[in-house]
């Protein structure tokens, strides 16, 4: 029962109301799919006679603002962003996360995003931001040359895959990196998942164990991330959510990164993982360590405990 209208007139008169009503708005840009808050904006705009983001923006502020002018942006658009900014002020974590958890199709959509919103190559501006090893594994990653996953199982590509790993690494003295990175970023996934098993025939360390004790760094940092999302992305991001809500307080960032930008993709199946793996859900974990309208947004987005 979707009405545009409907949503955009709650919207007006929640801005327009003394103090500004943030319940009414979270209620309503939550719930929808970012599709919907596109149209909600445009009958915003008939009715209002003015930008309805902008609107937002002046009657927000804090963390809300942030989640729900996050929410007004597509996916792409949304990571695009959080790039950018992590770009701006050297954000190592936010640009490793991003880059690293992403599949192909979601990193060719990203790039072209980028060049449209900043008029600039997403490949040239992690190259100014990095160097060494890590600037070549996230340039190879922004390339985007993985292969499509395959039906046909190749037990051959596997086993030399895996070989290479080994010999690249554990093997002998020091790391040949490259092969790692070409391996890591061009094999499709359900491949890799093959070729970290068969790895373990090889080596007396998993794929993870052997990275942390090959590489350093951002480095190690980045091709832990890609394996664990190779492995179970839902999982890695349940992992860091529970991070991120660990202690007093939350790093705020981190939650909102997460959960905005993976509210339309597999939140579900990240909020089924964090159950299964923390013993209590994450929407438990959000109510006790967050508070206020940052809070019911958060819990919104996530729906209901399952």
């Amino acid at each position: 029962d979707f009405d545009p209208d409907r949503d955009a007139a709650r919207i007006e008169t929640a801005i327009k109301t003394k103090g500004v009503d943030e319940q009414t708005i979270i209620d309503v840009l939550t719930k929808r799919s970012y599709s919907q808050r596109r149209e909600i904006a445009f009958a915003y705009e008939k009715r209002a006679k003015k930008d309805m983001i902008t609107a937002l923006k002046a009657a927000l502020s804090g963390s809300l603002e942030t989640v729900i002018l996050g929410l007004m942006k597509s996916t792409s658009q949304y990571d695009a962003s959080e790039i950018r900014g992590s770009i701006k002020v050297n954000d190592e974590e936010t640009l490793i996360e991003i880059l690293c958890s992403r599949s192909n199709d979601e990193l060719v959509e990203i790039k072209k995003v980028y060049s449209d919103l900043f008029k600039k190559d997403l490949a040239k501006d992690v190259a100014g931001d990095t160097s060494g090893n890590f600037a070549k594994l996230l340039l190879a990653l922004v390339d985007t040359k993985r292969d499509e996953p395959s039906a046909i199982v190749d037990y051959e590509k596997i086993d030399t895959d895996a070989r290479a790993l080994y010999d690249a690494g554990v093997k002998i003295k020091g790391t040949d990196v490259n092969t790692w990175i070409s391996i890591m970023s061009q094999r499709s996934v359900p491949h890799l998942r093959k070729v970290f098993d068969k790895y373990k025939s090889y080596s007396p360390y998993d794929m993870q164990e052997s990275i942390v004790k090959e590489v350093k760094g951002d480095l190690q940092k980045s091709f832990l991330v890609l394996v664990q999302c190779f492995e179970n992305k839902q999982l890695y991001f349940a992992k860091k959510l529970n991070e991120a809500m660990k202690g007093k307080g939350a790093k705020e960032k981190i939650v909102t990164r997460i959960i905005v930008s993976r509210c339309e993709v597999d939140l579900k199946k990240i909020c089924s993982e964090y159950k299964g793996t923390f013993g209590q859900s994450l929407q438990q974990t959000i109510t006790e360590h967050t508070k206020g309208d940052y809070q019911k947004a958060m819990l919104s987005l996530c729906g209901p405990d399952q």
